[in-house]
């Protein structure tokens, strides 16, 4: 298992992206959150198996439509065991 961190740019709120994401995660099979951030960026934290995980951060990198991404910096995180994905504040 592997665990990820990732800060979203761009046109990422107010365009449902944080449900954009959650559905990701359910097709990718990843467990972990999504939040926006205050200065209009949205982080995400994702664990699960390699593959998994890079099926997540490849759709998220398009965005929902009326999104658009602009920047996506990943870094590694040690994993948390979530039992979910969950939309936080």
């Amino acid at each position: 298992m592997i665990a990820r961190r990732a800060i979203v740019s761009g046109r990422v709120q107010g365009v449902g992206f944080r449900f954009f994401a959650e559905r990701a995660a359910r097709r990718a099979g990843v467990r972990g959150w999504v939040r926006n951030l205050e200065d209009g960026r949205v982080e995400t934290v994702v664990e699960g198996d390699e593959a998994a995980v890079a099926r997540y951060l490849d759709e998220i990198r398009k965005g929902p439509l009326g999104g658009r991404v602009t920047d996506l910096r990943v870094e590694e995180r040690q994993p948390e065991r979530f039992e979910s994905f969950q939309i936080t504040t």
